[in-house]
């Protein structure tokens, strides 16, 4: 068969001035702590996950954070499986001096798996439970865990499980109007302090 056999598509000229659809935004919405929990989640159905993969030396995968504006990446394999996280934290923090000390080398030949935290130590919460929950909930999660973030596991029609999202204290911080800070106490502190 040939493209004879389908007929062109009407072209039409602009009526005006256009403007390029793009995904929703909420990372700009300032939120209270008995707003939805799902205003502060970045859900991957929308903002696609920034993933590396761990046999990358770390620099690098500070250089892709800063690119893309986030402070974690998904850890994947060949198959594109999630094996763990890796944040600006594990970076910037006393991992890769702890790798050198244990093993000595250059920076530069540290990994992404030399310091990244592997799944089986993460910890998740349900997209179901998030349906419900307020940004209050969240906050307290993060601060009872110490975490600066949490997965949103959903499961498919099939039952398989899948990373539908990501919340952060820095982002649940920006939005409630809040300057970050690195450190998730002090982050929890500030947040506490200025709801009062």
């Amino acid at each position: 068969m040939s493209i004879d056999h389908y007929p062109a598509l009407t072209e039409v000229n602009l009526k005006g001035v256009a403007v390029y659809a793009q995904p929703p935004h909420r990372a700009s919405q300032n939120v209270t702590l008995t707003s939805h929990a799902l205003e502060v989640m970045t859900d991957f159905h929308y903002h696609p996950a920034v993933t590396i993969q761990s046999d990358i030396p770390i620099d690098d995968a500070n250089a892709k954070m800063i690119a893309f504006g986030v402070r974690s990446l998904l850890v994947t394999n060949n198959k594109q499986q999630i094996i763990g996280i890796i944040t600006s934290t594990d970076i910037l923090g006393e991992k890769p001096m702890k790798v050198l000390q244990e093993r000595g080398g250059r920076h530069a030949d540290i990994c992404v798996f030399d310091v990244m935290t592997c799944s089986d130590k993460l910890f998740f919460v349900h997209f179901d439970d998030l349906k419900n929950a307020k940004v209050g909930h969240l906050l307290q999660t993060l601060k009872q865990s110490g975490r600066q973030h949490t997965l949103v596991l959903e499961e498919d029609s099939e039952g398989n499980e899948i990373i539908r999202g990501i919340v952060s204290a820095a982002q649940i911080a920006r939005q409630l109007g809040i300057a970050h800070h690195a450190e998730v106490a002090r982050t929890f502190m500030e947040v506490e302090k200025a709801l009062r």
